[in-house]
This record gives structure tokens, sequence and C-alpha cells, in this order.
């Protein structure tokens, strides 16, 4: 495989990671690596949308999906059992950054593109794409961005990476589609909710982590069981984001929160507090979501509070956690589960600092 630098460092994951960041300081040369080859994409663009492109393509975001292909393909001297030859600490593999930014470009598509739908001002703790450049302009660039995802993906030598990667787009596109054709419906069931973010969200979880695996050589089971907890992890990430629509800090988190129920989508949340309600009140919030009387977030956040659907909500959460550690059990005394294992320890402590918020709706 083609390495762009390596040198061996010890793996030390003997602390709970607390955030994203400090499981992804092992990840300090990769991340630099895809941040320097996202940088040179906006080249590829026309020119006369490269400062759009540009203003997209931005480093401050958490890079969850990258890291994912990153630390799927880990292997250290303990990772005998997995196959292949993924990259250790200091190791930078070049078909893994191209692959990052594969799925990045796709991820980033897909913000531009809810964040139209969402009418949201805010990403990143500045202007959406569509507040800055106009929603007509912002959806045709969300469109680019998905294009050029697959150009990129074209380039591996095998075209297993294209075709993985276009039936994800085509999955996540579908989800999102699916979401936007149910906005202000009640007609929304657990089922149908989990269909949805099995689709828009989850899905490039599992092929974030299925191409780090694949690429890195991984044998066929470890590739199957690490698309798994991609998939759960993924199911238990937006969870946790729908949580945090509600109960998340606006500062801290970065973008325009309490979009979801000014916008008729009726998430998990809703969802649970719905069927916790009596008749007529029920009633009164399925007219709320479907736009036929003004919302009242207040209210509908004491009454979360008072019935209990944070801790429903975040039971969810746990139990797609607990699945995805399970997926890669036979490979618990490895690197690369241990770094994956991090993620779900700090997708607990997020949904745990919005503990404190729920407690006080």
């Amino acid at each position: 495989m083609n390495r762009a630098s390596s040198a061996k460092s010890p793996l030390s994951v003997s602390q709970p990671a607390t955030s994203f960041a400090s499981v992804f300081t092992h990840l300090k040369p990769h991340l630099a690596a895809l941040d320097t080859f996202l940088r040179e994409q906006v080249a590829a663009f026309e020119p006369e949308i490269r400062e759009m492109a540009d203003y997209c393509i931005d480093t401050s975001g958490k890079r969850i999906r990258p890291a994912l292909v990153f630390l799927s393909a880990w292997r250290d001297e303990g990772d005998a059992a997995a196959g292949g030859e993924g990259g250790g600490v200091d190791t930078v593999d070049s078909q893994l950054v191209r692959a990052a930014a594969v799925v990045e470009l796709a991820h980033l598509a897909t913000l531009v593109h809810d964040d139209i739908m969402d009418e949201a001002q805010l990403r990143r703790n500045r202007e959406t794409a569509s507040r800055k450049f106009g929603a007509v302009a912002a959806v045709l660039l969300g469109d680019a961005m998905f294009a050029h995802s697959l150009y990129l993906a074209a380039h591996f030598p095998t075209t297993e990476v294209c075709a993985r990667v276009s039936e994800s787009t085509r999955r996540v596109c579908a989800g999102e589609i699916v979401q936007t054709m149910r906005r202000g419906s009640v007609r929304v069931s657990r089922e149908d909710y989990w269909r949805i973010i099995d689709l828009k969200t989850a899905e490039l979880f599992r092929v974030s982590c299925f191409l780090g695996a694949r690429l890195s050589g991984g044998s066929a089971d470890y590739v199957e069981a690490a698309a798994r907890f991609g998939r759960h992890l993924g199911i238990a990430y937006q969870i946790y984001d729908d949580l945090a629509d509600f109960f998340g800090d606006e500062a801290r988190i970065g973008k325009t929160l309490g979009t979801d129920f000014a916008s008729g989508k009726l998430t998990l949340p809703l969802i649970v507090l719905a069927e916790s309600l009596p008749e007529v009140e029920r009633a009164e919030l399925l007219g709320e979501i479907c736009g036929e009387r003004p919302g009242q977030m207040e209210r509908r956040l004491a009454q979360m509070a008072e019935r209990g659907v944070f801790e429903n909500v975040a039971a969810e959460v746990e139990r797609e956690i607990v699945l995805a550690e399970r997926a890669l059990t036979p490979w618990s005394g490895t690197g690369r589960a241990q770094l994956l294992g991090g993620l779900c320890g700090v997708l607990r402590a997020q949904v745990s600092g919005l503990a404190g918020a729920a407690a006080t709706a």
C-alpha cells in the first residue's frame, strides 16, 4: 500500500475518552493529510464556484466519518487476528486519505442540503451555505460536492469503492427524500424513524467503516463486523443529535437548534412525547407538528422533563451503542477495536452532557 509517512508509536487508550478530539489525537497525521487533500480539491471545482466550495470544505468539523475510515483500518502488533495492513499511529496511507475525503465530501453535501430544508442559519458557528449564497445556489453546490465525491471514488484501482460509495450516496439521498416527504406528517412510526436514520445517517458511518476495513486488507469477517459497528454507531449518533436539538446548547454545538420541531420533523423525542400524552394533548402536539397551530417549544420541553422523554430516548442511544460494541467483540483486544470503542464512550459522555439540560427543562 502507498504510505505517505510511517513511524512506530505505542497505542494508549487507557483513559476513557470524553470527546471526539481525545480519540482523534491518535489520528493527527491522518487528519492533517486529509485536510490538505480536501483543500487541494477546491482547485478541481470550476473557478466560478471555488469560493463556495472552499467555504463548505472547511477544517472545523468533527470529521467523524473520515476518522471511522482511519480507525477501522488501524493495525498494530495486537491486530493480527483482523488481518491486513492497516495503519498505526503515525502511518498515513494515501488510499485511506482519499477514501476519507470521499465520505467527507458526501457528508458535507448532505449538510448543505439539510440546512436548506431546515432553514438553518448556523453551521459550525458561522452562516450556512444557503444563508450565505442563497438556497438555489446552495442546493446545486451540494450536488457538485456529491459529484466530486464520486469522481474521487472512481480513481481507485478497484471499482468496488465507487460502487459502494455510489450505493451509499443513493441510500443517503433516499433517506433525506423520505424524511422531507414526511415533514409536517404525524404518520411517522418508530419503525419509520429508524428506517430514515438508518438511510440518511447510519449509511455513511457504515460505509466509512467498511472502506477502512476493506482497503486495509482486513479479513471478510472483520470487514462485515466493522460495517455493522458503523451502522449501529451511526444510528446512535443520529438519535443523540435529535436529542441535542431539544436539549443541546447552540453555542457549544455550533449549529441552529430547535429546527426539527419548527420544521415539522417528527423525530424520536417527539414520537416518545406524543406516545406519553393524553389524547387531547397529543392532538394539540400533532397539530403543532403539522403546522396547524403555533409550536410551543417551552411547553413541550417541560412535558418531556415531566414524562421522562430524555431518559427513554437516551436508553435507545445506549441500546445501539451496545450493539455496536458487540459487533467488535471478537477483536476486543486489538488497537482498532479499542479506538473504535472509544467513540462509543464519547457518545455516552455526550448524552450525559445533555442530561443536565433535560433535568432543568
